[in-house]
C-alpha cells in the first residue's frame, strides 16, 4: 500500500511538471509575441495611403506569399552581368627599363606596349524594354572591353553594348539582342515611397545569381560620399546588399522598381543604399536616346551666406549665395562673374542656399539667357549668363 501511494505520487509529480512546464512555454512565447492559436483566423491585408500592403506582422506577411509571389513575376527580367577589362600589368616592386624617363627618350620612336592582364567584375542589372535595354550601375559596366549578360531562361550569356553612362549618378544603359518579347520591370516613383515601407531586393551577390533580400525603407533622401563622388537622394534600405547586387533593383510591393541598389556601408550590417527612381526617370530619356546626360553649366563653387560673411561683404542681413570659385572655360567665367559675388538672384527668384540654385540651373535650358541679380563691392547689379552644356 506504501509503495502504491508512492506511485500515485510520482505520477502526479510528474504530471503537474508537464502541464506547468507546457503553462509556461505558452506564457513565454505569449510576451514574446509568437501567440499561435490553435485555430488561427487567415491574416487580413491592410494598405496604406499608396496601395502598399501593411501586414500585421512579418510571420503573416510572409505567409501571406506576397515575397514568392513578387519574386516570380519579377525575377526573369532580372539580370547577370559579367565584365572583363583589360588593364597594364604593374607591380610596384619589379620595373622595366622603358619605365625610366631616360631609357624612354634615348628609344626615342621606339614603341613599347606594356603587357595587358584581364580582370573580370560581376553585377546585376535590370532589363527595361522587351527588346533588350538593361539599366544598370555605371561602375559595372566602366571601362569594359567585354560585357555578358545572362537571364534566367537561357544558360549561355548574350553580349551586350553600351548604350549610354551617366557617372555623375552612376547610371548605365546597355543593350542584347534577345528578341523582341523580354520580361521587364517597370520603374516606380520612388517620391511615394514612405520611412519603413517594405522592399525586396534581387541581385547576384558574390555570383549566387538570383539572391533575394527583404527589407524596409530606412530613411530617404540620403547624402552619402562614395569613393569621392558626391550622391544626395540616396534611398536607405536594411534589405542586405553586397559586392554583385550593384544594378539590381529594389523593388515595392507592387514589383516595381523604386530603387538602384549601389553601394554598401563595409563598416556596419544593414545599411545599404539605392539610387531613387525619381532621379532616374529624370536621365533615363538622354541616356536612351543621346547615350549621355545633358546637364545645364554655370560653372560655380557656392556656399550659404553667414552672418559673418554678410557683415564682412556689407549686407544688412544673411541673403544669396557666394560664389567661392569659378570654373575655367565656364559660363560664368565668360559673363565677368568674380569670385566673392553673392548671388541674390536667379531670373527674379531669390535663392538662399546653394541647392536652390542648383535647382534652378538644373531646371534651365542649353542656350538659356540667365539673369542674376549679384552683390559685389557694396553695390547690386545684373549679369546676363548664357547655361552651357556641362562638359
Amino acid at each position: 500500500m506504501r509503495r502504491l501511494r508512492v506511485n500515485k505520487l510520482l505520477v502526479l509529480y510528474t504530471l503537474l511538471v508537464f502541464l506547468g512546464g507546457m503553462f509556461s512555454a505558452a506564457f513565454y512565447l505569449t510576451i514574446k509575441g509568437y501567440n499561435v492559436p490553435w485555430n488561427p483566423a487567415p491574416a487580413q491585408e491592410q494598405t496604406d495611403a499608396n496601395g502598399q500592403v501593411v501586414p500585421a506582422s512579418m510571420n503573416t506577411f510572409i505567409e501571406s506569399g506576397a515575397i514568392d509571389q513578387i519574386v516570380e513575376k519579377c525575377g526573369p527580367a532580372v539580370v547577370m552581368i559579367e565584365t572583363v577589362t583589360k588593364e597594364p600589368r604593374s607591380s610596384r616592386y619589379f620595373r622595366t627599363p622603358f619605365d625610366d624617363p631616360f631609357f624612354r627618350d634615348f628609344f626615342d620612336g621606339f614603341r613599347f606596349e606594356p603587357e595587358l592582364r584581364e580582370r573580370q567584375g560581376m553585377g546585376s542589372g535590370f532589363i527595361i524594354s522587351k527588346d533588350g535595354y538593361i539599366l544598370t550601375n555605371n561602375h559595372v559596366i566602366e571601362g569594359a572591353s567585354e560585357i555578358n549578360v545572362t537571364l534566367t531562361t537561357r544558360k549561355e550569356a548574350y553580349k551586350a553594348k553600351v548604350i549610354g553612362t551617366d557617372e555623375e549618378l552612376d547610371l548605365a544603359v546597355i543593350k542584347i539582342d534577345a528578341g523582341n518579347n523580354l520580361p521587364l520591370l517597370k520603374l516606380g516613383d520612388s517620391n511615394k515611397v514612405k520611412v519603413g515601407n517594405w522592399v525586396i531586393a534581387i541581385g547576384n551577390p558574390f555570383g549566387l545569381d538570383h539572391t533575394v533580400t527583404v527589407g524596409v525603407i530606412s530613411a530617404k533622401g540620403r547624402p552619402v560620399a562614395i569613393e569621392g563622388k558626391e550622391f544626395k537622394d540616396l534611398l536607405q534600405t536594411d534589405a542586405s546588399i553586397n559586392p554583385g547586387n550593384s544594378g539590381g533593383p529594389l523593388l515595392n510591393l507592387q514589383g516595381e522598381v523604386i530603387g538602384i541598389n549601389t553601394a554598401i556601408n563595409a563598416e556596419a550590417q544593414g545599411i545599404g543604399f539605392a539610387i531613387s527612381s525619381s532621379s532616374v526617370q529624370q536621365v533615363l530619356e538622354d541616356l536612351m536616346e543621346k547615350g549621355k546626360v545633358v546637364r545645364p553649366w554655370l560653372g560655380v563653387y557656392m556656399q550659404p551666406v553667414t552672418e559673418e560673411l554678410a557683415d564682412y561683404f556689407g549686407l544688412d542681413k544673411p541673403q544669396g549665395v557666394l560664389i567661392s570659385a569659378i570654373q575655367n572655360d565656364s559660363p560664368a567665367e565668360k559673363a565677368g562673374l568674380e569670385r566673392g559675388d553673392i548671388i541674390l538672384e536667379y531670373n527674379k527668384q531669390p535663392v538662399q542656399e546653394p541647392e536652390e540654385l542648383q535647382k534652378l540651373v538644373r531646371e534651365s535650358k542649353i542656350g538659356d539667357k540667365a539673369i542674376l541679380l549679384i552683390h559685389r563691392q557694396d553695390k547690386t547689379m545684373y549679369v546676363t549668363v548664357t547655361i552651357e552644356e556641362k562638359k
